[in-house]
C-alpha cells in the first residue's frame, strides 16, 4: 500500500504544508447579499473554524468574488493553520450561460490578483484551476500558475473536474497538490482519477459528496445509517472517508445544525459488513 500524508488522527497534509482534518467545508452555498442571510453565513463560516475545520473551499465563480469577500469578512485575519482554497479559470461573459472558460495566462494572473485582494492575503495557499480551458494548452494554463507559485502568490496548485490524462499532463508542468472532482457513493465516474490521486499522494476533494438515491436504494442506505445512529448524509461522508486516505470531502451548507452534523461524520466508523453493503449499492443510480 502506498504511504500517504493521511495520519491516524484523520488529517491529510495538502502539498506537504497544510495538515488539515479530512472534513473540509464548501462555502458555495453561503448567501452573500446584505441582510440576515449574510449575517448567518458569516456565523456559519466562523462556526466551521470553531469546530476544527481547516480547509474551506471557495471560487471566483461563486458570486463573482462575493463568496471570497464574505470569507474574508468572517475570518480575516486568518488562523495560521487555516487553508482557504479558491478557484480561477471561469469568468463572467455575455453568453447565454453568463460565464465562460478563460485560462489564458494573462487572464489567470489577473484573476489571481483579484482573488488575493478579495481574500485580503498576499498568498493563496491552494489555488485550483476551476476547469481546464479547451482553448488553451494544459501546459500553458498550469505553467502560468507555476509562475505565480514561483512569485510567491500561490502556495500549491490544484485542479478541478479533470480526467486522468489531463491530470497526468498537468503534472508534467507543475506539482499538483489536489484534485476536486464530482464524486460520491452513487456517482463514481471519476474513480480512475481518485485512484491516480491515491497512487501519487494527491488530495482528492470530492464535491457533491452527498447524493440522493432512488427510494429502494435510499431505504437500504438509511437502514445502515440507523444502525450507526447517524443521518444518511453523515453515513455518505463517512463512506468517503473510508474509501481512501487521500479523500477530503468538502460538504457545504448554510445551516449551523447541518454543519455540526457534517463535522461529526468524521467520528463515524464503518465496519467491514457495512462497507461491503454500501459498496454493493455504489455506482450509477437509475429510476
Amino acid at each position: 500500500m502506498t504511504s500517504h500524508p493521511a495520519a491516524a488522527n484523520g488529517t491529510f497534509s495538502i502539498g506537504g504544508e497544510y495538515p488539515v482534518p479530512r472534513l473540509g467545508f464548501g462555502a458555495m452555498r453561503l448567501p452573500t447579499a446584505a441582510g440576515p442571510g449574510r449575517d448567518g453565513a458569516v456565523a456559519v463560516a466562523r462556526r466551521a473554524v470553531e469546530l476544527g475545520v481547516r480547509l474551506i473551499d471557495t471560487a471566483h465563480l461563486y458570486g463573482w468574488g462575493a463568496n471570497e469577500e464574505l470569507l474574508a469578512e468572517a475570518l480575516h485575519p486568518y488562523p495560521d493553520d487555516l487553508l482557504i482554497t479558491t478557484k480561477v479559470g471561469v469568468v463572467r461573459s455575455e453568453g447565454p450561460q453568463g460565464w465562460s472558460y478563460d485560462a489564458r495566462p494573462d487572464s489567470l494572473r489577473e484573476q489571481v490578483e483579484q482573488g488575493l485582494r478579495r481574500l485580503r492575503t498576499e498568498r493563496i495557499g491552494l489555488l485550483q484551476l476551476h476547469r481546464i480551458d479547451p482553448k488553451v494548452a494544459v501546459a500553458e494554463q498550469v505553467g502560468a500558475l507555476r509562475e505565480l507559485q514561483r512569485a510567491g502568490k500561490i502556495g500549491h496548485i490544484g485542479l478541478s473536474e479533470v480526467t486522468t490524462s489531463q491530470l497526468a499532463e498537468a503534472r508534467q508542468a507543475a506539482e499538483i497538490a489536489s484534485v476536486q472532482n464530482r464524486y460520491n457513493l452513487l456517482d463514481r465516474e471519476y474513480e480512475p482519477v481518485l485512484e491516480a490521486c491515491e497512487a501519487a499522494g494527491i488530495a482528492f476533494l470530492p464535491w457533491r459528496p452527498v447524493a440522493a438515491a432512488t427510494p429502494a436504494r435510499a431505504k437500504e442506505i438509511d437502514a445502515i445509517a440507523t444502525e450507526l445512529g447517524a443521518t444518511t448524509p453523515q453515513l455518505l461522508l463517512a463512506w468517503l472517508l473510508a474509501r481512501s486516505p487521500v479523500v477530503v470531502p468538502i460538504p457545504g451548507t448554510s445551516s449551523p445544525a447541518h454543519l455540526e452534523q457534517n463535522v461529526a461524520a468524521g467520528d463515524l466508523r464503518l465496519d467491514r459488513a457495512q462497507l461491503r453493503s454500501l459498496d454493493l449499492l455504489a455506482g450509477p443510480d437509475t429510476p
